[in-house]
């Protein structure tokens, strides 16, 4: 590929207008939402600009610590769980065979297809005390007395099933979120196990390596940049989350996107609602300053 400098006005030509659209539409709402969180309202519907940093104190209150570090603990936990159900889920796709491989990648790209808030919705039906979920554990409940009962051990699980309450549960919350959010680690992952080179894991089983040996050596440490991908870009759409805990968890389980959702509504703190926006977004920049530094710093010290 030649340079942009020697064809100067082609590149104009295609850069010019992807470069207005950003600045248009995102630099320039970004810029308004930055100059708002050093303001105050003057009234209802007038924001001042005072430069106050007061809306920046206003984070580290308690309160706010608190409902971070749960966006945080939720996010980490949900994150962790993806990554460990998408892998073998991953090695299965990128190990099938051509005809079948397409057809596995439909169905993890498929939930895509659907609205987020209809899934959601499903959620709901699912996780309900009389939902799908509690009537299948129902189920199990009753086979299970009925065959305890035929021994005379009846009594140990109790006399009557107990419906499971996970809504406005963090646990309900992090089911909604690892369902929405799976596909996201599956595909770097398998992205990275499809260009790998088995050539690798053929040579260590010959060598008399165990399976397990085999994976942990050669196969977990040539997939750890799909892995790594895979928790970033998992975990920064997941700190922001705001549908899924405003609906699963009920007001009871709040992430830090249902606050900011609250003072720029019900509240009408646009100033504090922006420093908590530009806050999540500062966290985001330096999670990928990290990740940025980390696979230069890997990528230098490969090529010696």
């Amino acid at each position: 590929m030649e340079s942009y400098r020697k064809n100067i006005r082609v590149f104009l030509a295609f850069f010019g207008p992807t470069a207005g659209w950003l600045v248009l539409f995102f630099f320039v709402p970004l810029a308004i939402i930055w100059i708002y969180s050093f303001g105050e309202n003057s009234s209802l519907t007038t924001i001042k600009t005072t430069w106050t940093l007061d809306n920046y104190k206003r984070l580290f209150e308690p309160e706010i610590i608190g409902l971070f570090w749960r966006s945080v603990w939720l996010s980490v936990v949900s994150t962790a769980i993806c990554i460990v159900m998408a892998y073998p889920i991953a090695m299965v796709i990128a190990t099938a065979s051509r005809k079948a491989k397409p057809w596995l990648l439909l169905v993890i790209i498929l939930p895509f297809w659907t609205n987020l808030l209809i899934r959601t919705y499903a959620l709901l039906n699912i996780l309900g005390t009389r939902g799908r979920l509690n009537d299948l554990l129902h189920w199990f409940w009753n086979m299970g007395h009925g065959a305890l009962e035929l021994v005379g051990l009846g009594s140990l699980l109790g006399e009557q099933f107990e419906p499971i309450v996970f809504l406005g549960t963090p646990g309900g919350v992090m089911i909604g979120l690892v369902y929405v959010y799976l596909p996201f680690a599956v595909l770097p992952i398998y992205s990275s196990l499809e260009r790998l080179d088995r050539n690798y894991l053929e040579a260590s089983l010959d060598l008399g390596a165990s399976q397990w040996h085999t994976f942990r050596k050669i196969l977990l440490p040539l997939s750890i940049s799909g892995i790594n991908t895979a928790a970033i870009i998992t975990f920064i759409p997941l700190l922001g989350s705001f549908l899924i805990p405003n609906l699963l968890g009920r007001g009871q389980v709040d992430m830090i996107a249902n606050v900011i959702e609250r003072q720029f509504k019900s509240a009408n703190d646009w100033p504090f609602g922006s420093a908590l926006s530009l806050f999540l977004l500062y966290i985001t920049f330096i999670i990928l300053a990290i990740q940025s530094f980390a696979a230069m710093r890997k990528r230098n010290q490969e090529n010696g």
